[in-house]
């Protein structure tokens, strides 16, 4: 019978400024991107790169919270299958997204609205219209 692991999951918070190096840490101790995302949230934009280790199944997501206006740094280099989800955060969201490896300039998918899940002229994350103050 195969021993029963139980893994630790850590959704780990951090600056833009330390992707690059978390996600180099996390390559070399094992870890492979199993998914990474976007969401509007409270007029920010939340990416999470999710890493898992197969062996252990421990799985750990660096979640980086920024403003619409802050250019985040690709981890392509480092992780080459992050080229879609970056695209696709950068395409949907409107993510500033630089030196991705591959990138398909706002040209990944076959959509007419531009960033339909990103901010919207003074829309909130719903949609709604905020009122003026």
């Amino acid at each position: 019978m195969a021993e029963v692991i139980h893994p630790e999951e850590q959704i780990i918070e951090i600056d833009v400024d330390q992707l690059l190096t978390k996600a180099m840490e996390l390559k070399k101790a094992g870890f492979r991107l199993s998914q990474a995302c976007a969401a509007f949230v409270n007029e920010k934009f939340e990416l999470s790169y999710s890493f898992a280790e197969d062996k252990t199944y421990q799985y750990t997501t660096l979640r980086v919270v920024i403003d619409t206006d802050t250019e985040v740094p690709s981890i392509t280099d480092i992780v080459p299958p992050a080229v879609f989800y970056e695209n696709e955060m950068k395409e949907l969201f409107g993510v500033k997204i630089k030196m991705i490896s591959l990138d398909y300039e706002n040209r990944f998918y076959r959509i007419e609205e531009e960033t339909p899940f990103g901010p919207k002229n003074g829309a909130d994350a719903s949609g709604e219209k905020k009122e003026e103050a």
